[in-house]
């Protein structure tokens, strides 16, 4: 007979949690290679003082407590990590030079692989979870103060009563209270993808319209990718500052700095990021031909079609989401059929 060590016990106990703390830290920091440091810094802090965890509060809330102040500390003297849109100037000419800044922390996707194990098909229990970890959320998040972050994150996503937030800040309820006020009417005007949220789609019609989208991109029919987008559809893509909106703006940004020239010129391969759908796509490189990561892009559905496309021109993001630089084998062959057809769309 083997007896449990302490070590034994302790992963028993908190490595259920690692998920859900991993998106707890990417909501503070909006990184998820931040995010998974300090998880592990977490997980570290608990291991060294397991020994004086009494049990006064359950261990899922000590973990919280201890993963809070970890990112409360690697905050402090931290610049928020913005979107282009979060940057306060208006909406770009899409024919204009486009400005790049790689020096920016700028906010990153969350590959959902690294909190649900990248399975599409939670369970109704999870659907605030995701909708906790929306790239409109998270991107509201990075304007309030870290402490102010962690008030709403505890509070209005954990579900913790306002004397547990209280408790976990190290602080009184009434400051809590005042910090929740504060940081809920800045939200109100930040995430205005909550506030004006068109009905849901039910899953077949959102299906329909991925798979449309998909095959415009893959087409290189801009016109057909045009007139899946609402028409007052925004379009953001860091490192470049600018951000787009209309439909038809976007259409022109397209044409205009797109490196495809033909079908089959770039290919979508579908991930989960942020709680959706989400797509890397490859651009084939024409001097070897060779589909190459290109860009990662985060699309909102509404009612009437794509309202919004967060992209990411990061290809180092391609291995967070377990994708290899090239194009995978099994999408080469429709690449190739889209090259010897020229793209034409199939017959209905």
């Amino acid at each position: 007979m083997t007896l449990a060590t302490d070590d034994d016990v302790f992963s028993a106990l908190v490595e259920p949690f690692r998920g859900e703390l991993t998106a707890h830290c990417y909501r503070m920091l909006g990184s998820v290679h931040d995010a998974e440091d300090l998880v592990q810094e977490t997980y570290l802090r608990a291991w060294r003082s397991y020994g004086k965890f009494e049990g006064r509060s359950s261990v899922r809330t000590w973990m919280y407590k201890i993963a809070t102040n970890v990112c409360l500390t690697a905050l402090d003297g931290r610049a928020r990590r913005p979107m282009p849109t979060g940057l306060g100037q208006p909406a770009s000419d899409p024919r204009g030079t486009l400005e790049s800044r790689p020096e920016v922390t700028w906010l990153e996707p969350l590959p959902d692989r690294v909190v649900w194990g990248g399975s599409s098909d939670e369970p109704e229990a999870t659907a605030l979870h995701r909708e906790s970890v929306r790239l409109a959320f998270v991107a509201a998040l990075q304007h309030l103060t870290p402490p102010q972050r962690a008030a709403v994150v505890l509070f209005d996503v954990l579900a913790l009563q306002a004397s547990e937030v209280a408790e976990l800040l190290d602080t009184s309820v009434a400051a809590v209270n005042s910090s929740l006020q504060r940081a809920r009417a800045h939200l109100a005007k930040l995430d205005r993808e909550s506030q004006e949220r068109a009905p849901e789609l039910d899953d077949a019609r959102k299906r329909a319209l991925l798979a449309e989208y998909v095959d415009a991109f893959e087409r290189y029919d801009v016109p057909r990718i045009v007139a899946l987008l609402s028409a007052d559809v925004v379009w953001e893509m860091p490192p470049f500052t600018g951000w787009y909106t209309g439909a038809e703006e976007i259409g022109a940004l397209i044409e205009t700095n797109c490196p495809a020239e033909r079908p089959g010129d770039q290919m979508l391969v579908e991930v989960s990021a942020n709680g959706g759908p989400a797509f890397a796509l490859y651009m084939r490189d024409p001097v070897d031909g060779v589909h190459r990561a290109f860009h990662l892009q985060v699309p909102t559905l509404g009612a009437d079609g794509v309202t919004h496309v967060r992209v990411f021109f990061d290809p180092g993001l391609f291995a967070r989401f377990g994708l290899p630089e090239e194009l995978p084998a099994e999408h080469l062959a429709r690449a190739r059929a889209l090259q010897q057809d020229g793209g034409v769309a199939p017959a209905e």
